[in-house]
């Protein structure tokens, strides 16, 4: 599938069918290509925790709403982010660079994060949500489905998946077969609208 079809057919599909799984190789696969998404400053912020244990994914939906696809699809993701990425990693995702590029880009990201945690959240949710949208492309561009969700206890997720006190979640994604047809679509407000030109 191309990249314009599988943009224009992706859908937050609901239903799934449970007896359709995806290996450990094909779950792998998607997750390398959604981390090709960019990320502030190439920090990487962002962790992925898939979700295969089926104990653990049937505790997520008692705390998900009890929304069928945290157990029903294939494959659960819940997309969290190492908010100190900025002060813990900034040498290790620039290795490799010239060490003048290294420096300047140690001072200027310290200049950007330290002191502004509203900043630090910021990043790591907007380096979340284009990993996320990555990983729901890949999966079109493979036929397969997702649902991108937020209804959730995120306390309690994080709980149950022993998240460290440096990272939030952001979104969980479910990747599978749908099992029935996604509705319409409804309410798409008016393109001139939505699409300003230049300024408010």
């Amino acid at each position: 599938m191309n990249t314009e079809e599988a943009i224009r057919t992706r859908r937050a599909v609901k239903a799934y069918d449970p007896s359709f799984q995806l290996s450990r190789e094909e779950k792998d696969e998607l997750l390398q290509l959604a981390l090709l998404a960019p990320s502030a400053f190439n920090l990487q912020h962002v962790r992925f925790v898939e979700v295969s244990d089926p104990a653990l994914r049937a505790q997520i939906r008692e705390v998900g709403w009890n929304q069928a696809q945290m157990t029903d699809a294939s494959m659960l993701v819940v997309i969290c982010a190492q908010v100190d990425s900025w002060e813990k990693n900034v040498r290790r995702v620039w290795d490799g660079a010239p060490s003048e590029v290294q420096d300047y880009m140690a001072g200027a990201i310290d200049a950007y994060y330290r002191g502004k945690p509203q900043v630090q959240r910021d990043e790591a949710m907007r380096s979340c949500g284009l990993m996320a949208q990555t990983l729901m492309l890949a999966a079109r561009a493979k036929g397969l489905d997702s649902c991108p969700m937020d209804g959730f206890d995120f306390d309690a997720v994080g709980k149950l998946i022993n998240l460290p006190d440096n990272h939030v979640i952001a979104l969980m994604v479910a990747v599978g077969k749908r099992a029935a047809e996604p509705k319409p679509r409804v309410g798409k407000l008016p393109f001139d609208e939505v699409v300003i030109r230049n300024r408010f």
